[in-house]
């Protein structure tokens, strides 16, 4: 009896013992284990830093709401919405294979459209690298709305955004970061520095806004007779502030979301982003008291933007030192910048965005190479002046033309009509406030 009891346990724990015995840990084991926990690692990270971009599109739409009128802030909120929804559809069918495809001349990529590189037992990296890199993309694209406001037409903007998802973004972007995934890019291939976009993403958006502002024209009362800028005073003030802390937050996503990894890299580029920002801000508010003997808020929220858009570039290659400089350069450049333009060359940009985006992003892009952690060396600043100039010709250049070509068939410009009435109801037949009474000047 009791050597059946015996044999029965020992039945019965003679599985446990079995797997006891093939789970025991080794070396290749373990190695196993932490490069497998390390790759979800990254996956969640760079998801999450997608999703942090992705609400970027918010804080895009609130600034650029809240720096015009009110009626025209539904055609800004739908023009913030759909340059993300048809980018992304066109992002995925041509932009990403143009962008990140393989290239033997390392202009553009070839392969790639419709994700086609993805196949059933295919490496699922793909979709998550596609979803971070079609959240930059949207933001070069929705960059240009701001500078455009109040008088471009819906359906131009629209075809706006696809083109500059689908080619001009896309290939300076293989340009510049092309071996991130398939592709080999020329530029990168000289030792080019941007680390998250500084060029890439916001002077693309900046130098695409200032040909769509020039081709648009000045809104209806921006100079007088003379040639002088009157002002147009935005009409929500606290938009423009909480778009303004929405985009500052996620730019935590964008700049240390673009190691694509969990590493603890992201600890000093968030810093540096964040004391960039700070600094701009800084150096905006007393640049504006300066200037118009007022700390003028409007100046001030695009001071912390352009402090984040400059540090863009350099973030992981610059010290929390040199990340204030460059912010508090930043901030003094945006807003002169914005007078120079405006009362200079003419040019209407409601929102600043050719000045943050466009003038910053290329000040910052000419830092990470002037104060790159490792050395000074002019042979790496020459080759950021390269990517500078070259994003400029070739952006400027490709965005003049396609905005004539819109102007040409379709239309960019709405009549003075529904300008003056507000393109609200010329183009989307709704009010954003239709409680309010509106009074003829």
């Amino acid at each position: 009896m009791k050597n059946s009891k015996k044999v029965i346990l020992f039945l019965f724990a003679l599985p446990v013992l079995l797997m006891a015995q093939s789970s025991t840990p080794t070396l290749e084991s373990n190695a196993e284990k932490i490069a497998e926990v390390q790759t979800h690692a990254d996956y969640v990270w760079t998801m999450v830093a997608a999703f942090l971009v992705f609400f970027m599109q918010a804080g895009f739409a609130m600034v650029e709401a809240g720096l015009t009128r009110a009626k025209n802030t539904v055609n800004i909120l739908m023009k913030n919405l759909m340059d993300f929804s048809v980018g992304s559809l066109i992002f995925w069918a041509i932009g990403f294979g143009i962008m990140f495809g393989t290239t033997t001349t390392g202009f553009f990529g070839t392969d790639g459209f419709f994700l086609s590189d993805f196949t059933k037992d295919g490496d699922p990296w793909l979709f998550a690298f596609w979803l971070f890199q079609v959240v930059f993309a949207a933001t070069a694209a929705t960059i240009v709305s701001g500078a455009m406001a109040e008088r471009t037409k819906f359906i131009g903007y629209i075809a706006y955004s696809a083109v500059i998802t689908a080619i001009i973004y896309p290939v300076f972007g293989s340009w510049a970061w092309g071996s991130l995934y398939n592709g080999s890019g020329w530029l990168e291939g000289l030792g080019f520095i941007d680390f998250a976009g500084s060029t890439v993403v916001h002077s693309v958006g900046g130098w695409a806004a200032l040909a769509g502002a020039i081709v648009l024209g000045p809104r209806i009362g921006k100079f007088d007779r003379n040639g002088r800028a009157k002002a147009i005073p935005g009409h929500n003030i606290t938009l423009a502030a909480l778009g303004t802390f929405i985009l500052w937050f996620g730019w935590f996503g964008f700049n240390p979301g673009s190691t694509t990894a969990a590493i603890t890299d992201i600890a000093s580029i968030a810093v540096n982003t964040n004391l960039a920002a700070a600094a701009g801000a800084v150096g905006a508010m007393f640049t504006a008291w300066f200037v118009f003997k007022k700390p003028e808020a409007t100046m001030t929220f695009n001071g912390a933007l352009a402090g984040l858009v400059a540090i863009t570039a350099g973030c992981a290659n610059v010290s929390a030192l040199s990340s204030v400089i460059i912010g508090l350069t930043s901030g003094v450049i945006v807003v002169l910048s914005v007078i120079f333009i405006e009362r200079t060359l003419k040019i209407d940009d409601p929102v600043g965005a050719i000045s943050v985006h466009g003038v910053c992003g290329a000040w910052g892009t000419l830092m990470a190479g002037v104060l790159d952690i490792n050395g000074f060396s002019l042979s790496v600043v020459g080759v950021q002046l390269l990517g500078i100039v070259s994003a400029f010709v070739w952006t400027f250049t490709t965005a003049f033309i396609l905005f004539k070509l819109i102007q040409k068939t379709i239309g960019l410009r709405v009549s003075p009509e529904e300008e003056l009435e507000g393109l609200d109801v010329g183009e989307h037949g709704l009010e954003c406030y239709p409680e309010f009474e509106k009074v003829s000047k």
